[in-house]
């Protein structure tokens, strides 16, 4: 889950669907990527493997709030990492390769051994994967995972901050990753565009959420709605 503390509720946003308005912004980025179907795919699909720890909202006894994919225990994320990357693997070979360059970041430091055999073994899937691409499509695959990683963080910027407000400490300087820099800038509390501006249209971004109260009851849900502006 993605939570963002409200007052004295959470609203919490399934990680599939944040992936989901990832995968969106994908697909009207101006500079189109290739192999574009397979790098979409990626882009969209990257988080599947949260779709059954999502299904329950599981809470965090010690911080008295609903874990979020920050704090979730190590184990049974690193097991739904790679079966979201073994069910991306059936479908596009070259999708999975580049989710599993992107979980495979996240531990490039670690000394966790469970987080070390789980780089290592995704560092094995990479190389068995790459065996089966053009030289061509294997020269973008960093492109191509940086295209993922910018994506994922604007789709979270959307859904860390409330409509109209960019106040997450993470993107408060904007969106940055390595040489890529956006401003987010909100023209009113449902409209957006990023300076510069990667799109090649305008789109409405549909974020669905629900909000529990911190004595763990559900109190609404609903679909968050922003148009991103593009040329």
């Amino acid at each position: 889950m993605i939570v963002r503390r409200q007052g004295e509720a959470f609203v919490l946003i399934r990680q599939h669907d944040h992936a989901r308005i990832s995968g969106l912004m994908a697909r009207h980025w101006r500079n189109r990527p290739e192999p574009y179907p397979s790098v979409v795919y990626a882009i969209e699909y990257h988080d599947v493997g949260w779709q059954t720890l999502d299904h329950t909202i599981h809470w965090n006894e010690t911080a008295d709030a609903p874990y979020s994919f920050e704090n979730f225990p190590l184990e049974p994320k690193l097991i739904a990492y790679r079966e979201g990357i073994d069910r991306v693997e059936k479908r596009d070979g070259y999708a999975a390769c580049l989710c599993s360059m992107h979980y495979a970041s996240f531990f490039v430091d670690s000394d966790e051994p469970q987080a070390v055999a789980f780089r290592d073994r995704e560092l094995e899937r990479q190389k068995a994967l790459m065996r089966h691409f053009s030289d061509e499509d294997r020269s973008r695959l960093k492109e191509n995972l940086h295209l993922l990683q910018v994506c994922d963080n604007l789709s979270l910027f959307l859904c860390f901050n409330r409509p109209g407000e960019n106040t997450h400490p993470w993107y408060r300087d904007g969106v940055k990753l390595g040489s890529s820099h956006y401003r987010p800038v909100w023209e009113s509390s449902h409209v957006i565009r990023l300076e510069p501006n990667p799109f090649d249209s305008s789109f409405v971004a549909e974020i669905p959420y629900q909000v529990v109260g911190r004595d763990r009851r559900p109190l609404s849900k609903g679909s968050l709605r922003v148009q991103i502006h593009g040329e």
